[in-house]
Order: structure tokens, then sequence, then C-alpha cells
């Protein structure tokens, strides 16, 4: 997919060799791209915001594409729920009864406590099964402080990855929460660097101040 003619203002088809994205629109204005229109699957919607963040000159996404099931594609709420329940259910890291559910139209809401980030995260992406039309993920992490190992271990993670230049990156650590300071070169490395911000246990939040240049 490009994003072909950036004036500002200007809508355009997406198109790509994976995704059927007839259907999808993309205005640009100085850097901030604003995705509209729909899709056949939740799968499609976040598949698109992800293709997006690799083009360079990307500093913001606005999503706002709608999924649209057919008529004999929908699922009822209750069996999206249970579905979800199970899959929880089977992750034996998390004990019973710190996720709760609740869907409506097809959209799953999570709220609770975990110990991980990768927990909330492999729970929403788990989640986001056959039928789910969104997944609002409002886990909270359990605070485990140690601001000067949290501190190394971004600093660590940050460097290992290649996809990151680690030298423009200044990392502040305040509690639980992680500041990232600093310029990127694209939105996807942007949202790398904050990943990696989360997979370093004991952090709670993390504030991405990263500008795109």
């Amino acid at each position: 997919m490009t994003l072909a003619g950036r004036a500002t203002g200007r809508r355009h088809p997406a198109r790509t060799g994976s995704l059927e994205a007839e259907h999808i629109g993309v205005t640009v204005d100085n850097g901030v791209v604003t995705l509209t229109g729909h899709v056949g699957s939740y799968a499609e919607k976040t598949m698109t915001e992800r293709v997006v963040q690799h083009i360079k000159g990307v500093r913001a996404i606005a999503q706002d594409i709608e999924v649209r099931f057919p008529e004999d594609k929908k699922t009822a709420d209750d069996e999206i729920a249970g579905r979800a329940a199970k899959i929880i259910a089977w992750n034996v890291a998390i004990p019973d009864g710190k996720v709760h559910i609740n869907v409506q139209r097809g959209c799953v809401t999570l709220s609770g406590q975990v110990d991980w980030h990768f927990q909330a995260l492999q729970r929403k992406k788990r989640c986001a099964n056959s039928g789910v039309s969104g997944v609002n993920n409002m886990l909270s992490i359990r605070p485990r402080i140690d601001i000067a190992s949290i501190k190394n271990s971004i600093e660590t993670a940050l460097t290992r990855n290649a996809e990151i230049e680690a030298d423009g990156i200044n990392v502040d650590v305040s509690g639980g929460k992680v500041t990232l300071n600093g310029k990127v070169n694209t939105w996807r490395e942007r949202t790398t660097a904050e990943s990696a911000a989360w997979s370093v246990p004991g952090v709670t939040a993390v504030e991405g101040r990263l500008v795109v240049v």
C-alpha cells in the first residue's frame, strides 16, 4: 500500500496485495493519516493500520475504519463472550476471576488486572477472533517497581532491536511509568520502541513523546 499524492485533505483508495481494501479511504495531513471506510473483519482493520505504520513520513494514525460483517457471518454476543472466556481460562498464568469480559454488538471489552503487559496484549490478540468487530483493552498492570533495573532493561531492549536507532531515544522511569523522549525515523520505529518498553517486567505505563522526523 502506498500513500500516493500526499496533498492535505486528499482521499485515496488503499490497496495492498494481501488486503481487500477497496472500501478504505486514506487522508493525509502533515504526516497524520486518517483511515476511513469499512472492512469485513477486525483482522483486516488491524492489518491496515500495521501497513500504514511502515510508511516513512507517517507521524500519527487516526483509525476510523468500521467492521461490517455480512448478515450470515455475524456472531451473537454471548457466543463471542463464551469463546473469550475459554481463551482466558486456558491460560494458567492468569488466576480465575482476574479478567472480566463484556461484549456489545461484537465489540469485546476486557477489564481487570494482570501481572505483565504481555499478558494483556495476548488476551487482546486472542480475543479478536471471528465475529469480533473490535477489542477494548482496559486491563491494568500490577505494579512491580525497581526503577534502575527497569531503565537498564529498556535501554538494553532498545539497543538490541534492529528496527530502532536507540541513540536518539532517552528513557525516563518514574515508578512503573516509562517516558520515551527523542527522535525516530518512522511511526513504526516509534511503536516498536514503545513495545520494547512495554516488554520489560514492572512497566505499568508507557508515554511515547518520540517525534517522527
